[in-house]
């Protein structure tokens, strides 16, 4: 199967980030609905994934700081494929828009998964939507492509 990124704005595509990241984080995850969306969202960068089919099968988003959120990718496509093709996009947008580090906002149990793509803790460990995070920094230059298979 062949995927391929579509860069899109909120104001044009947010019925189509909505349902996606609806249906991964409200529905499956049960996160409570405003935590998943924010003010963010009009000033992020977003990315769809989509399908050989054209349809809309992922999406993250980069916000003009560099933090990398909403990843939200439907079930029988989360795979390392799909995670590269969209984390690529996302990166190439940091690039673009000249950052030198990405962050990223993780549960504790990734914190070693980042740690071999190149990031490192910042900060403390925080509650969000009851979920203990930590955020997590990494030069544009550090970070590995080789296995990402991030959820959120």
């Amino acid at each position: 199967m062949t995927f391929y990124t579509k860069n899109v704005d909120w104001g044009n595509a947010q019925h189509k980030l909505k349902k996606i990241r609806d249906k991964v984080f409200v529905c499956q995850w049960r996160l409570p609905k405003d935590c998943e969306f924010d003010q963010d969202d009009q000033i992020a960068f977003h990315v769809l994934v989509l399908n050989d089919t054209n349809q809309e099968i992922a999406t993250g988003r980069i916000t003009p700081k560099g933090e990398i959120g909403r990843i939200a990718v439907e079930p029988q496509y989360r795979g390392p494929e799909v995670y590269q093709i969209l984390f690529n996009a996302l990166l190439n947008i940091a690039r673009q828009q000249n950052l030198d580090d990405v962050l990223v906002q993780c549960e504790l149990e990734g914190v070693n998964y980042y740690k071999q793509q190149g990031f490192r803790p910042v900060g403390t460990v925080f509650m969000e939507a009851g979920i203990a995070r930590q955020s997590m920094v990494c030069s544009l230059n550090e970070f590995s492509l080789t296995k990402v298979e991030l959820t959120h």
